[in-house]
């Protein structure tokens, strides 16, 4: 399984891109999924300003390092959400504009199309990213969403995602919709909901990451085996689970790194997922695309997880399931 050992630079948008690359670098990545907000990517200067763009195309080789994926996760979050009030300090000021919701989703959507189109200069073939959820807090809490309501929601979607898909398909591109709780899709069965109100468009894929399905209790071989080929990116990060009767899933008030929450992320090999039982999953379906490592342990040193990451993938990308 000779994949490509990729960084998501999204959790190091603090840092500038030049600083990160040389790290990605040293520490043995050769591509990156490239975020599109902070110093990586300005979406709206690359378009209006092309030597913007090629200086970070410039700035990325020189670090020895590809583009696998462009990332649109905050913008495309909300698309399809209903309250925007936490994304406020996630979007830009442009997308953000008066703050009417509406509005919001029209200028996100735009704003999707565009690093579209800044990811097929960059040479991507894929965009990642989130879809928002008008329903998501009715599904975890009360009044349950009736299934019209439900209906609707996805028909809604459909409509909001399509004039991404046909800009993803006339630039030669296809949108790797992250499974995760909050979005449309999030486990097996929302995934295939999501895929029939699209009616099976070849355009979108879906990016699996394993941390997400496994605190809610799925089996991400399970997944792999469901949707072989739909899945177009992979974010590796490992996580705990508590259920010792103290713990729920919902992770309560507590923020990352607390031992009160019902489940944290933690760095590759320091959690509860079975890895070689998922790359030995991944292998079975023929999987050729990105391994893209997601360092989101809030208690080690973030440089060193990236770092320790790429031997601990090595073993498995180019061991005895190669």
């Amino acid at each position: 399984m000779s994949c490509a050992l990729s960084l998501f630079t999204g959790p190091w948008s603090d840092l500038p891109l030049a600083e990160l690359a040389g790290m990605a670098n040293s520490w043995g990545y050769k591509s990156v999924e490239l975020a599109s907000w902070g110093d990586h990517l300005a979406v709206q200067q690359a378009l209006s300003d092309p030597a913007s763009l090629n200086g970070k195309f410039d700035l990325l080789q020189q670090s020895g390092l590809e583009v696998s994926a462009v990332s649109c996760h905050r913008v495309s979050a909300a698309i399809c959400e209903n309250n925007h009030t936490g994304m406020r300090h996630l979007i830009s000021e442009h997308v953000w504009g008066d703050g009417d919701p509406e509005g919001i989703r029209q200028r996100a959507t735009a704003e999707v199309i565009a690093t579209a189109r800044v990811a097929a200069r960059l040479g991507a073939s894929l965009l990642t990213g989130f879809t928002g959820s008008p329903i998501w807090a009715r599904l975890t809490g009360y009044p349950w969403p009736r299934q019209e309501e439900v209906l609707t929601a996805l028909s809604d979607f459909a409509r909001r995602f399509q004039p991404i898909l046909n800009e993803m398909r006339d630039l030669g591109l296809r949108f790797a919709l992250e499974v995760h709780p909050g979005q449309m899709a999030f486990d097996l069965g929302s995934a295939e909901s999501v895929l029939e109100a699209l009616d099976g468009a070849h355009e979108l894929g879906f990016t699996l990451d394993p941390g997400h399905l496994v605190w809610q209790g799925i089996d991400p071989v399970e997944f792999i085996r469901r949707f072989p080929d739909r899945i177009l990116h992979v974010h590796l990060k490992d996580v705990v689970v508590r259920q010792d009767g103290r713990h729920g899933l919902l992770g309560g008030y507590y923020p990352r790194a607390d031992n009160r929450r019902g489940w944290e992320f933690r760095g590759l090999g320091r959690g509860h997922l079975d890895w070689e039982e998922f790359f030995r999953a991944l292998a079975g379906i023929g999987y050729q695309g990105a391994l893209s490592v997601e360092v989101a342990d809030g208690w080690l040193d973030r440089a060193a997880v990236a770092e320790e990451s790429v031997e601990f993938v090595e073993r498995f990308r180019h061991g005895p399931l190669a």
